[in-house]
């Protein structure tokens, strides 16, 4: 039974199947190291606000689990439009002609199915933070010592309590900070952070 999806008529619905795993694959990993940044957030905005809610993005959800819900209805998509054409006909249909059919209805099902996963597990909309709010938390060297011109890696718990991993500096030139210590982010520039020590003459009253 198998074997007819690896038929030219389901390659498209196959080969989208695949990529899904995979994704769901790197998806696994990224949380299980905990320092990927694979949750780009789309936001609508202005006009193209209500395009991206009728595509279920609208709500912030995560652009590779959109993709992974993509992936999964037009692959079931295409092989419910094959499987009925050859209950009918005796034959499926060319791919091209399938796959036309199967993307807009799995763009169909799949608006209904991003935005049910955006109502039923609010951390997609509620994790998705600006690295600017990474000023004003305290993060901890994880390893190195961080000086200015050579920075450390450092992790931060956010307001939802998932860890990011941040390089950082010290920003004042004669200061360091240790690996174990922590220190308050101060300021950004780029992917490098700048923070204070907690040694620092500045962080006593705060």
């Amino acid at each position: 039974m198998f074997a007819i999806f690896l038929t030219p008529a389901y390659a498209p619905f196959a080969i989208a199947f695949v990529v899904m795993i995979g994704i769901g694959l790197i998806e696994a990993i990224g949380l299980g190291l905990g320092h990927l940044d694979l949750h780009a957030d789309v936001h609508a905005e202005a006009d193209g606000g209500s395009v991206l809610d009728w595509l279920g993005l609208g709500h912030e959800l995560p652009i590779l689990i959109w993709l992974t819900s993509l992936l999964g209805c037009f692959t079931l998509a295409g092989i419910a439009i094959q499987q009925g054409a050859t209950a009918l006909a005796g034959a499926p249909l060319h791919w091209g002609l399938a796959s036309g059919g199967a993307l807009i209805a799995g763009s169909l099902l799949n608006t209904l199915a991003a935005n049910g996963l955006a109502r039923i597990m609010p951390g997609f909309e509620t994790s998705v933070i600006s690295t600017d709010d990474f000023l004003r938390r305290r993060g901890t060297i994880l390893e190195g010592t961080a000086r200015r011109g050579s920075p450390a890696r450092a992790k931060i718990v956010d307001q939802h309590g998932q860890a990011h991993f941040i390089m950082v500096e010290p920003h004042d030139d004669t200061d360091t900070i240790a690996a174990g210590e922590t220190a308050l982010i101060v300021r950004r520039d780029g992917k490098l952070f700048y923070a204070l020590p907690e040694a620092n003459t500045l962080l006593r009253s705060i």
